[in-house]
């Protein structure tokens, strides 16, 4: 969950009064977020650490977090954002190039007009950014954000990937010129730049964003140019993120505009840049898009737990910055601001009625359930736990992938013919991160390993989690046509794949469920049965079958794999159905 620091007495000022901590804290729990620390200095004054929701972009800095309580608490309405006309529209537009496609094809952009800085605002803007930085933009490595003093830099502008040997410009707060390559050596060294070096340091070609007149604004995802700084003597920005996820720069540039445009001139005005990509397609950002959600009262009262009129609901979303806009019979229509993409499904809808309620009220409406049960763990859940603490045992590190993955991770990434596996696809998905059910633990694992290449050899993970399977059969009272299947996955990544580590700890799994070693493969117990498999490699690959019937599969990951997640040593792995194996062990 991400903190932000506010200075007390700035929040109390925008609020119209002055809260004691208790009070304070209490206000934070009826909306939902919560009062961490108070940090006092006799030179800053005191100030007050808040804990967000990690899906609240919106509350990530001072001017968000006011604006929603003044509205929760009554004191303001929630303001209408729009889009103005640019002033120079030849001038407000970002050319991409075709070699951008290497390594980070979108860019979006946006310019907020005639804004008045002071060093507070200043502060908050910039902390804002690094707070989208390491929360929805993943580091940099999914958006990286550019912000720019507009009267220093002539449009349109150029988004162009080049090799870095062509590239020579003054990065930010610095007085010599660098050639791109030699700054990323000299950031290798710096305390706060180092980690996004790695994001472009092995590209053939480094993204860079320059003026009409070649002037550098910027090489993302590092560092800004120092030509077109943003000053407390800026009138007019320009706003860039590039980024390897549209929809995710479209949400950052949105969340930046809304929070900031408050100081321009004529406030909650943006003016919009034109993105022109080499195809011929042409997009006008920010969106700042008003979407309707329909949502059913019923729903909404029976997941909260309450029974609720049409008319108090709407009245309670009004509170968390929902308007509805029609109601009819069982149904709402509440208009999500630009500011809420946290807001997806009418199950959020219920969140927000549930935090407007009052979650200190919702006990008083509880009751005990009609029936007496006796409590008892789940056999899978048991089994579960009890092998996370023998491999940890074993030094293996657990790791906690995303169930939600891409089809070219769980595909093409491991060499997997999906049009072969019944593997569950999410319609409409916002990200291509999210656009299927993992039907493996394999492709999370070496994506982390991926992520942990600096650390000393050997890397081994582990993960017990559950994939999901397309089946017809399956939960026929709800009618998913899919069920969930708890694996075991572990890798061993170091300079030699160690076929014999990955064996002993298949071995070590058995011996701690007591199960032997199948010396005959009619006897009962496990055995290995050669068989090759696409994501390793030919010979150095094995089915695990326990009494008769196939478990698991160990080997050699493939080469080429390796090289699909970009890791450069070879890996064994081992992954195991252990629903399967629960019910082969009940059966004898």
């Amino acid at each position: 969950m991400p903190t932000i620091s506010v200075d007390r007495d700035l929040l109390f000022k925008s609020l119209g009064r002055s809260y004691s901590q208790d009070d304070f804290e209490e206000l934070c729990f009826q909306y939902g977020i919560e009062l961490d620390d108070v940090v006092e200095d006799p030179e800053k004054g005191v100030t007050y650490k808040i804990e967000i929701g990690a899906n609240r972009y919106d509350l990530l800095c001072l001017e968000g977090l006011s604006q929603a309580l003044n509205v929760f608490l009554g004191n303001s309405k929630m303001p209408r954002y729009q889009l103005v006309s640019p002033r120079e529209p030849g001038q407000y537009k970002l050319i991409v190039k075709p070699d951008t496609k290497q390594v980070r094809p979108y860019v979006v952009g946006a310019v907020l007009r005639n804004m008045k800085f002071t060093q507070t605002i200043y502060d908050s803007f910039i902390e804002l950014q690094d707070k989208l930085h390491q929360n929805v933009a993943r580091k940099r490595t999914l958006v990286a954000i550019g912000t720019h003093d507009l009267d220093t830099i002539t449009g349109p502008f150029i988004y162009d990937a080049r090799k870095p040997t062509d590239i020579s410009f003054v990065p930010l707060n610095q007085a010599q010129v660098f050639r791109a390559d030699k700054l990323l050596d000299h950031y290798s060294q710096d305390s706060h730049l180092r980690e996004y070096v790695p994001i472009i340091k092995d590209k053939p070609v480094y993204p860079v964003i320059t003026d009409q007149k070649g002037v550098v604004l910027s090489l993302p995802p590092i560092i800004n140019g120092n030509h077109s700084k943003i000053t407390l003597e800026t009138r007019n920005v320009f706003i860039e993120c590039t980024a390897t996820d549209r929809f995710k720069a479209q949400l950052v540039l949105d969340t930046l505009v809304c929070m900031f445009s408050r100081y321009c001139e004529q406030p909650y005005t943006v003016e919009p840049v034109e993105v022109e990509y080499p195809s011929g397609e042409k997009i006008v950002y920010p969106k700042l898009q008003y979407r309707d959600q329909e949502a059913s009262v019923s729903y909404c009262n029976a997941l909260v737990g309450i029974n609720e009129s049409q008319q108090n609901i709407s009245k309670m979303l009004s509170k968390m910055s929902l308007e509805v806009k029609s109601a009819s019979d069982n149904k709402i229509v509440v208009e999500v601001p630009p500011t809420r993409y946290d807001v997806l499904h009418e199950c959020d809808i219920a969140e927000d009625l549930a935090v407007a309620y009052g979650f200190d009220k919702l006990a008083e409406d509880m009751k005990l359930p009609p029936t007496n049960t006796i409590a008892g763990e789940f056999e899978l859940n048991y089994l579960s736990d009890k092998l996370r603490h023998h491999l940890t045992h074993l030094c293996y590190t657990e790791a906690a992938t995303f169930s939600l993955c891409s089809k070219m991770d769980m595909g093409d990434r491991i060499q997997v013919n999906l049009s072969n596996e019944p593997w569950v696809k999410i319609g409409n998905p916002k990200t291509v991160d999210c656009e299927a059910v993992r039907i493996s633990l394999l492709p999370g694992l070496l994506k982390t390993t991926a992520a942990n290449k600096h650390v000393p050899l050997p890397i081994r993970f582990f993960e017990v989690a559950d994939v999901a399977l397309r089946d017809v059969n399956a939960d026929l009272t709800r009618g998913t046509g899919a069920r969930n299947e708890r694996h075991l996955c572990a890798i061993n990544y170091n300079v030699r794949p160690n076929m014999e580590v990955i064996q002993g700890l298949l071995d070590h799994i058995m011996k701690g469920l007591k199960v032997p070693f199948a010396e005959d493969n009619g006897e009962k117990g496990y055995y290995l049965v050669g068989k090759d498999h696409p994501s390793y490699m030919p010979g150095f690959c094995g089915q695990v079958i326990l009494n008769g019937v196939e478990v698991g599969r160990l080997g050699v990951i493939h080469p080429t794999v390796i090289l699909n997640f970009s890791l450069n040593n070879p890996a064994g792995a081992l992954e195991l159905n252990l629903q399967k194996i629960l019910s082969l062990l009940e059966l004898h």
